[in-house]
C-alpha cells in the first residue's frame, strides 16, 4: 500500500479523536485526547493534545516526514516561519488532501518570527506562511518570541481571527511576567503558550499562571532533545517497564495527564508510531511523584530573560 492510498483509508479519528479504536485497552473515561482553546472571539477550538513537531527537520526531508506522520494518525502538525520548512509541510498537506483526508480533519500550527512581529509586517508574513502551506486558513497562529512590537502584531492577529483566516491565536516562549502583562492589556488573550517543558524543567507554577489567565500550555522539547540521557533515564525507564512502554512514552503520557499539549519530533517512522501510542495506559500517583522529582527547575536551552539571547534573536531573520 503506498502512502497516498494509506492516507485515503485512515480517518482523522482513528488514533487521536477516538484512540480507543486503535488501542483496545484505552481508558475511555479519561481520554485526554484534545484541549479546548478559547480566544473570546470565535467558538472554542478543539486541538489534538498530541501532534507532530517539525523543528530541525531539514526542508528537503520535511514533506516525507510529515506524510509519514499523517499516515500513522497524527493530525496536528507544528511548524514555524523560522524553521524554513513550511513549504515542505504544505507539500505533505497537498498529498494528504489528494489522498482523501479533509482539511477540517487537520490542525495546522505555525508561528510569526520576531523580525516580522510588528503591526506593519505581520500581515505579509502571515500571507507568506499561508502561501507556503497551501491552505486557506491556519488553525493556530503564534507569536514565536516575546520581543519586538508584540502588541502591534497581536492586533493584526486578532484581525485575522475575526476574518476567520485563523481559528485560534497564541504565543510562544512568553514567560509569566510578559504573559500576564500581555493578557491584562489585550481584550483577546492568547489561546495557548508554547514553552520549553519536559521532565527536567516542569514549570508547574508557570502552567498554573497560564491556566489562571485562560491560556493552555503546549510543550516544546518534551524529550529535552535527549539531554540528560532522557531516553535511558532510570526513573522513566523503570516506570515504563510496568506498562510495556519506553521512557519517551512515559514522558509524553506524564505531560498529557497534566493537560499539556505535546508535539514530539522525529524523522523515524517507528518513533512516530511509538510516540502516538500513549493513550492505552495511565500513570499512578507514585509514578507522577517520581517524575516530579526529576525537575531541576532550570532551562536546558534558552533563558528568555538573558540580554544576550535577545540580541542574538534580533539578528536572526
Amino acid at each position: 500500500m503506498n502512502r497516498r492510498d494509506f492516507l485515503k483509508n485512515i480517518s482523522a479519528s482513528a488514533l487521536l479523536l477516538q484512540p480507543a479504536l486503535a488501542f483496545p485497552n484505552f481508558k475511555k473515561e479519561n481520554p485526554m485526547h484534545t484541549l479546548t482553546l478559547h480566544n473570546g472571539v470565535l467558538s472554542p477550538v478543539e486541538m489534538p493534545i498530541l501532534g507532530f513537531g517539525t523543528y530541525q527537520i531539514p526542508p528537503e526531508e520535511t514533506q516525507k516526514c510529515v506524510e509519514d506522520a499523517l499516515s500513522v494518525g497524527y493530525r496536528l502538525i507544528d511548524t514555524a516561519q523560522a524553521y524554513r520548512n513550511e513549504a515542505g509541510v504544505g507539500a505533505a498537506l497537498k498529498t494528504a488532501l489528494n489522498g482523501g483526508l479533509k482539511r477540517e480533519e487537520l490542525f495546522i500550527e505555525t508561528k510569526l518570527w520576531l523580525s516580522h512581529a510588528t503591526e506593519k509586517d505581520a500581515q505579509n508574513a502571515f500571507d507568506e506562511s499561508l502561501k507556503k502551506l497551501g491552505t486557506d486558513y491556519i488553525d493556530l497562529y503564534l507569536i514565536h518570541q516575546p520581543y519586538n512590537d508584540i502588541f502591534g502584531a497581536w492586533r493584526v492577529m486578532v484581525k485575522l481571527l475575526n476574518e476567520k483566516k485563523v481559528r485560534a491565536i497564541g504565543v510562544s516562549n512568553f514567560y509569566k511576567e510578559i504573559l500576564t502583562h500581555f493578557c491584562l492589556y489585550n481584550e483577546v488573550s492568547p489561546a495557548i503558550n508554547q514553552i520549553e517543558l519536559h521532565p527536567f524543567f516542569q514549570r508547574e507554577e508557570e502552567q498554573e499562571i497560564n491556566e489562571d489567565l485562560g491560556v493552555k500550555v503546549q510543550s516544546w522539547a518534551s524529550f529535552a532533545e535527549g539531554r540528560n540521557n532522557l531516553f535511558k533515564n532510570e526513573v522513566l525507564t523503570k516506570i515504563g517497564q510496568q506498562y510495556g512502554k519506553t521512557a519517551a512514552q512515559v514522558t509524553l503520557r506524564y505531560l498529557i495527564e497534566r493537560q499539556i499539549a505535546v508535539i514530539p519530533k522525529t524523522t523515524r517512522l517507528e518513533r512516530m508510531k511509538e510516540n502516538i501510542n500513549v493513550f492505552d495506559f495511565a500513570l499512578s500517583e507514585n509514578d507522577k511523584k517520581a517524575i516530579q522529582a526529576l525537575d531541576t527547575k532550570e532551562t536546558l536551552f534558552i533563558n528568555h530573560y538573558d540580554l544576550e539571547t535577545i540580541k542574538r534573536f534580533s539578528g536572526f531573520r
